[in-house]
């Protein structure tokens, strides 16, 4: 099995804690090659850790991007270099992935999504919840109506990033606490629980939403509330609260009430999705949480191989970007904001009934 000789533009905390870990299990293919820090004594650190050699390792990506003798790039900046970087990287001709919001604004964004087809190369974003597996699972049983047709949701994310900025967390980071693009840690990572609810069900008609206003840097809003419609006829209500703490059990989470019972996830890592029925049965569906990097990374080596289709392109992110950034429009315009303009990209994601396709260019 030919190995991918991989360049990563980005040695910090989501290489080691994220990609790395993935990489590491996808030994047989995949091989680190090169590296790329501004911090060159963390990409020196990383360099002796893996025996990579001095010529191989810079502080400038645009010469990275130019001398490394790899095969693609693995982009992990902060999220206002995200389009820039991407773009440099497409231009010289080799298949990369970036992580996730693709753009810190709406102009970066659309760009962003155009990469592919300017530039000729292949590009994924690293959004890991389209490839974790409940969320897979979960899209699959609504998609299935395994508890009946689905009516509305409730989905409540919690998270305390005053307390979050004080460990040895991604929330630590000064251009996270002070970020230099719209909604701060809402952009950051009310995006997922955005991608996972678009993965479940299709296209947004539109939004229309609401927020309690605070002074921090990090966010404009404490919690935003969200009322949703999707084209596909459900409605429901996604709440962010960035500045507390959720302390009862079990946590509201994700409750997608169907025809025939209700699908219930309590949070990401709980490793178990409940389904009730409206009979009185109930079943309980195991899942390995947290495996969204490992599978990212081995539908872009699939893909680079011409095995199958990247499954999350700029094309498809593009909406789950725009959508975050609706809300806050809504929130601040006082009114519902049409959000999907054209029907959203959707490749078919069951790998066995994928075509062959192209291998990209290596």
């Amino acid at each position: 099995m030919r190995k991918l000789r991989v360049g990563i533009i980005g040695t910090g905390m989501a290489f080691e804690r994220l990609h790395y870990p993935a990489f590491m299990e996808l030994q047989d293919r995949y091989e680190i090659k090169a590296l790329c820090d501004a911090d060159s004594g963390k990409a020196a650190q990383w360099a002796r850790r893996l025996n990579i050699p001095e010529q191989e390792v810079f502080n400038d990506y645009n010469e990275m991007i130019k001398n490394a003798d790899v095969d693609m790039f693995d982009i992990m900046v902060p999220i206002g270099q995200n389009f820039v970087v991407t773009e440099e990287a497409a231009r010289a001709g080799k298949p990369l992935i970036c992580e996730k919001p693709l753009a810190p604004n709406m102009a970066q964004a659309r760009a962003c999504a155009e990469l592919p087809k300017k530039y000729g190369v292949p590009i994924m974003i690293a959004e890991n919840y389209r490839y974790n597996e409940e969320v897979d699972l979960i899209r699959d049983m609504v998609r299935t109506e395994k508890a009946g047709r689905p009516v509305y949701f409730l989905q409540n994310r919690v998270m305390n990033f005053p307390r979050d900025m004080l460990k040895n967390k991604f929330a630590a980071k000064e251009w996270r606490q002070h970020p230099e693009f719209p909604g701060g840690i809402i952009l950051d990572t009310a995006v997922h629980d955005i991608a996972a609810l678009r993965h479940f069900f299709g296209a947004v008609d539109e939004v229309h939403a609401y927020g309690v206003p605070q002074d921090d840097q990090w966010a404009p809003y404490a919690v935003i509330n969200s009322n949703i419609k999707f084209r596909s006829g459900v409605t429901g209500q996604f709440t962010f609260y960035c500045a507390g703490r959720e302390m009862q059990r079990p946590l509201t989470g994700l409750r997608i009430f169907c025809s025939n019972g209700m699908i219930f996830l309590e949070e990401r890592d709980c490793g178990t999705i409940n389904v009730a029925y409206d009979d009185g049965r109930s079943e309980q569906v195991p899942y390995r949480p947290q495996r969204g990097y490992y599978n990212e990374l081995l539908n872009f080596y699939n893909a680079a191989v011409g095995k199958e289709p990247i499954s999350v392109p700029p094309e498809m992110e593009y909406g789950d970007t725009k959508m975050v950034l609706d809300i806050i429009r809504s929130i601040r315009e006082g009114r519902a904001v049409k959000v999907d303009d054209v029907p959203e990209y959707l490749p078919s994601y069951e790998h066995h009934e994928r075509e062959a396709v192209e291998p990209a260019r290596l």
